[in-house]
């Protein structure tokens, strides 16, 4: 990573301060050299549509305040820096609500190098913390005790992770996010070597030599920012960053209580690292290091206890434990903060989709799955053979089928070759399943857990072990050989920590739990850049993995066919509120998966049409693809057109069926159930899918808000892709007579 202290830019605007140390009795005017060429903030809201329905034209930007600060903004969100008496967040506003979030300065992150605790930034002396009064702060002071800020860069946002697209997988064109990233360096002044607490034993002559520099980036369109730390050490020899907290943002709170809370309202915004995993939902791992905490400093809070939740975090729960020394620094885990514009769930569940949208646009890949449960090659070429013929995209070879890519023989890696081969031939992807942490090598392979701990999956090889290494060699040799297109990992890395010092890849427990991540971030990046597809149950999305599960009872699918009818749906209903719907994978047993014996089962296809078409319109009707689980996909001619007429219907709406989802009524088995698709820059704006589970038809006028479609006052409805007619709408909202057969779908498509 290019080290932007010490590295020129042709955009670079920097401040430079005549000497570093002895930097706060510096007069104001030479602090903020270079502010006057910004151009001028307005802190006047400049988006007026908006911003999940009509694209924002604003473009991100630096800008100089009235009061010689600098302003990080978007037109929907600004985070604003003070730069003197120090460098210091000073302001955090949403501009679509006009709320300024933030209560109290706070270091802008604090890290643990060789076990001491080193603040950079920050202001101290603010007088409360319930509000911070832009008055207060030319009477606060830098803290003596923190790094302090020496210079700023800005320059455009730069792509994280190489991807190589699949395109015909992607209903609209691949776009890289936008926006600016804005840079502080922080340095330690004399004055900071001098007066370093007594608490702080040890020799810290290494703070001459360390710069930290402080990284946002505000993206375009969406009131979403992001930040990272990067720390260099120009010294000799080498240090220890056990830790960092990148970010620690003091805001003010969404509720107040004088008794303890069991369940707290959180302030409104979404914080998402990239350092997650151990969960199918983004922040359920305990493993996350992102996490809301109280502030015990915040002495006039109203809990009585102090425990209000104010305070956003973002620090590894285990610590890093990285070695840095010239040229070779260390970054921290990236963290996004999204800021809600209100408190209702669905919208608060679209902000959060177009987050995954514009961070993971790689998520957006939708192929269309048969897991073919034998890998042998006539079965596999069936598979193959089949999924050309109806429109499938992708054969994963599933487990317990055969498949083994820790099988390094070269027969076992030309056969692999050849089935690749044979299908890309026929237009198809391939690829297959392995299992990774869920389950034991040996003694001196698995993870060796603290006194009190133990495996997320109750036991786990540590990747770092002789075996990770012959295991994470295979991948890379086994799909450098193959020229497969996917990879099920499963029982992913979930977050186990090692205490060994025996294994080759760490040295012992505190840098355990972060060089196992990157070794399995890196595969995954490795794979994208390869265009390699990447299911994963767990949330890599970003890092690079494409698809987990929406969200499912595996033993649910050895129920009764007509139970599993709208458990499926409601599957689906709950899951897309926090993942677009090629985020998550459902599962059709084709065959008995768990039990349940015949009234499970779907084989023989042609003897339950109506159960698999309802399947097959449950889950193309939502964008959502399957692992269909079987030998085959069809086995006569009449199961064949009906996969074939769904596949099609599917292809036709890709675009609108990819897109966002608004959630109208939940299956319960009681009435009709149904879900909005939108997409208000496409040329079908809305598809309404309706379902109904009853042995009658359902015919009735339904309230329909288009809000979400863009379409105002006139639509042009269309059912079951029949001829169109205009329908005049009362605002946005549409009141469309509606036909569902008896156990049956309808769809109506808006233009």
């Amino acid at each position: 990573m290019k080290t932007l202290l010490n590295t020129p830019h042709l955009i670079r605007i920097a401040i430079i301060f005549t000497a570093i140390w002895g930097l706060s009795n510096h007069p104001a005017s030479a602090q903020i050299n270079g502010i006057t060429s910004l151009p001028t903030y307005t802190h006047t809201p400049t988006v007026r549509e908006d911003w999940l329905v009509t694209p924002v034209s604003q473009k991100t930007g630096v800008f100089q305040t009235a009061d010689q600060q600098l302003a990080l903004s978007n037109g929907l969100i600004t985070r604003t820096f003070s730069l003197h008496p120090g460098g210091a967040t000073v302001g955090l506003d949403n501009l679509v609500t006009g709320q300024a979030l933030l209560r109290s300065v706070s270091p802008e992150a604090i890290l643990w190098v060789n076990g001491h605790e080193i603040k950079v930034g920050g202001l101290i002396g603010q007088p409360v913390q319930n509000y911070l009064d832009p008055a207060w702060i030319p009477q606060m002071e830098a803290d003596p005790l923190a790094l302090k800020l020496v210079s700023w860069d800005t320059q455009p946002l730069e792509e994280r992770i190489d991807w190589k697209p699949r395109t015909e997988w992607l209903s609209k064109p691949p776009k890289a996010a936008t926006g600016t990233t804005l840079t502080f360096s922080y340095q330690a002044d004399e004055a900071t070597l001098q007066r370093q607490p007594e608490h702080q034993t040890g020799n810290m002559d290494f703070l001459r030599d360390l710069v930290v520099h402080v990284h946002y980036a505000i993206y375009e369109g969406i009131p979403l920012i992001g930040k990272w730390v990067t720390v260099e050490y120009n010294g000799e020899g080498e240090v220890i960053v056990n830790n960092i907290r990148t970010e620690h943002l003091a805001v003010t709170e969404a509720e107040s209580a004088v008794d303890p809370k069991q369940r707290w309202e959180l302030p409104p915004i979404f914080a998402q690292s990239d350092f997650a995993f151990g969960s199918m939902s983004p922040n359920a791992s305990e493993n996350a290091g992102v996490e809301w905490r109280a502030d015990s400093t915040y002495t006039t809070q109203v809990n009585y206890l102090l425990k209000t939740p104010t305070v956003l975090v973002c620090e590894p729960k285990h610590g890093v434990g990285q070695e840095i020394s010239r040229g070779k620094p260390f970054e921290s885990m990236r963290l996004w903060e999204l800021l809600y514009d209100r408190s209702d769930r669905e919208r608060r569940g679209l902000a959060q989709r177009k987050m995954y949208r514009t961070l993971a646009p790689w998520t957006q890949e939708n192929p269309i799955i048969m897991h073919v449960r034998n890998a042998d090659d006539a079965s596999v070429k069936k598979a193959i053979d089949q999924s050309a013929e109806v429109g499938f995209e992708m054969v994963i070879m599933t487990f317990g089928s055969g498949f083994n890519l820790e099988d390094t023989t070269a027969a076992n890696l030309q056969r692999m070759k050849s089935l690749a081969d044979y299908a890309h031939h026929k237009g198809i992807a391939l690829g297959g399943y392995s299992l990774l942490a869920s389950r034991s090598i040996d003694a001196d392979n698995d993870v060796i857990m603290p006194p009190g701990m133990t495996p997320t999956f109750g036991h786990s090889p540590c990747l770092l072990s002789e075996w990770g290494d012959r295991y994470f060699h295979t991948l890379y040799h086994f799909y450098e050989k193959t020229e497969m297109d996917m990879l099920e990992h499963d029982g992913s890395y979930p977050g186990d920590v090692c205490a060994s010092d025996s294994h080759p890849g760490h040295h012992g427990l505190e840098d355990s739990q972060w060089k196992q991540f990157v070794r399995i971030r890196d595969f995954y990046r490795w794979s994208r850049a390869k265009g390699i597809y990447l299911n994963v149950p767990d949330w890599y999305f970003l890092e690079g993995s494409t698809k987990t599960g929406m969200g499912y009872r595996e033993a649910n699918w050895s129920l009764p066919r007509e139970y599993q009818e709208i458990i499926e749906r409601q599957n689906i209903y709950d899951g897309t509120w926090e993942k677009t719907p090629s985020m998550g994978w459902m599962f059709v047993p084709l065959v008995e998966y768990q039990g349940g014996g015949a009234a499970a089962t779907i084989e023989p296809l042609h003897e339950h049409l109506p159960h698999y078409e309802q399947r097959l319109a449950n889950l193309f009707g939502a964008g959502v693809q399957a692992c269909y689980r079987g030998p085959q996909l069809y086995d006569t001619p009449e199961t064949k057109t009906l996969v074939k007429k769904w596949v099609d219907f599917y292809k036709n709406h890709r675009r609108i069926l990819d897109s966002d989802m608004v959630h109208l009524r939940r299956p319960d088995g009681r009435d009709y159930d149904g879900v909005l698709h939108v997409d208000p820059t496409g040329e079908e704006k809305g598809l309404l899918m309706l379902y109904n589970p009853l042995d009658t038809p359902i015919d009735r006028t339904l309230t329909v808000d288009l809000y979400y479609t863009g379409l105002t006052d006139q639509a042009i409805v269309s059912e079951n892709d029949g001829s169109g007619k205009k329908m005049p709408l009362h605002g946005t909202v549409v009141q469309l007579p509606v036909h569902i057969p008896a156990n049956g779908q309808v769809w109506y498509t808006f233009k």
